[in-house]
C-alpha cells in the first residue's frame, strides 16, 4: 500500500471507513452489472446515506469524482480496497462451530471479499476432524499451532462467555492479531491485537432507539430522510 494511502487510513474516522465498506459492496454489486460511472446521489442512494456524508467519506481516500460524470466505479473500487487493506488476503480462524460459528463457516461471501476461512476450531470430540464449509475442525488446543502454520491473521470468537478469554489467549499466542468477538463478554488483549466486539443484543437497543427517535422527537431531532436520525450514527447488522 502506498504511503499516502498509509496516511489517510490513519485519519479517516472509523464510522467512514465502516461506510466505505458499504460503499465498497454497492460499487463492486455495481461493477459486476457493468457500471462504468456512478454519481455521487446514485451511490449514496444506494448504500443509504446522504450525498453529502458520501462525497465526504470519499474525500478521506482522495477521491472527488468528475463534474457531470461522476465516479468511475473500478477506480473507485481500487481506491478503497487499497484504503481498507483488501489488496492481500486475511486468512480466518473460526473458534466456536455452533449455530453462528457454523454459518461463518459456511458463509461463501467471505473469501470473494479477502477473507478465506483457513482454520476451524471447537471442544466437541465429535466435531474433530469433521469438514464444515470444506475445512476439518480441529481442537482448541491446537490453536496456536494451527494459527502460526496456516498464517491465520483473523479469529472469529463464537464461543460461549467463559471459553472467550481462554480462546482470546490461545489466539493471540498463534500470532493472530485482529479478532471478532461474538461472545457477550469484554476481552483482554495485548495493545498491538485489534478486537472488536459484534454484541447483537446492543445492535438491537440502538436500532429500538432509533425508531424511538422518529416517534417521539420531543428533543428537536428530525430524521435525515434515509432512515438515519440526526446524531444518530447508522448501524448495519448484516450485509
Amino acid at each position: 500500500m502506498p504511503a499516502v494511502d498509509e496516511h489517510r487510513a490513519r485519519t479517516i474516522p472509523e464510522a467512514a471507513v465502516a461506510r466505505l465498506a458499504v460503499y465498497l459492496r454497492v460499487l463492486s454489486s455495481m461493477a459486476e452489472q457493468g457500471a462504468g460511472t456512478v454519481s455521487s446521489e446514485e451511490l449514496s442512494t444506494a448504500a443509504g446515506v446522504n450525498s453529502a456524508k458520501l462525497r465526504k467519506d470519499l474525500s478521506y481516500i482522495g477521491s472527488y469524482g468528475t463534474r457531470g460524470v461522476g465516479y468511475e466505479v473500478d477506480v473507485l473500487v481500487g481506491q478503497i480496497e487499497r484504503i481498507l487493506g483488501l489488496t492481500r488476503k486475511h486468512s480466518v480462524a473460526v473458534v466456536g462451530i455452533g449455530n453462528l460459528g457454523h454459518a461463518l463457516a459456511n458463509y461463501g461471501g467471505f473469501p470473494g471479499r479477502g477473507f478465506p476461512v483457513a482454520a476451524l476450531f471447537d471442544v466437541d470430540e465429535d466435531l474433530m476432524g469433521v469438514p464444515v464449509g470444506g475445512i476439518p475442525v480441529s481442537h482448541i488446543d491446537e490453536i496456536p499451532l494451527v494459527c502460526a502454520e496456516r498464517g491465520v491473521s483473523i479469529g472469529v470468537i463464537a464461543t460461549p462467555p467463559a471459553a472467550a478469554q481462554a480462546v482470546c489467549d490461545r489466539l493471540v499466542s498463534g500470532g493472530v492479531e485482529c479478532i471478532l468477538n461474538f461472545a457477550p463478554v469484554v476481552l483482554q488483549a495485548p495493545d498491538h491485537v485489534e478486537v472488536r466486539k459484534v454484541d447483537l443484543a446492543v445492535e438491537l437497543q440502538i436500532l429500538s432507539f432509533q425508531l424511538a427517535r422518529r416517534v417521539d422527537d420531543a428533543d428537536g431531532a428530525e430524521p435525515t430522510g434515509n432512515g438515519e436520525v440526526e446524531g444518530v450514527d447508522q448501524v448495519v447488522i448484516g450485509r
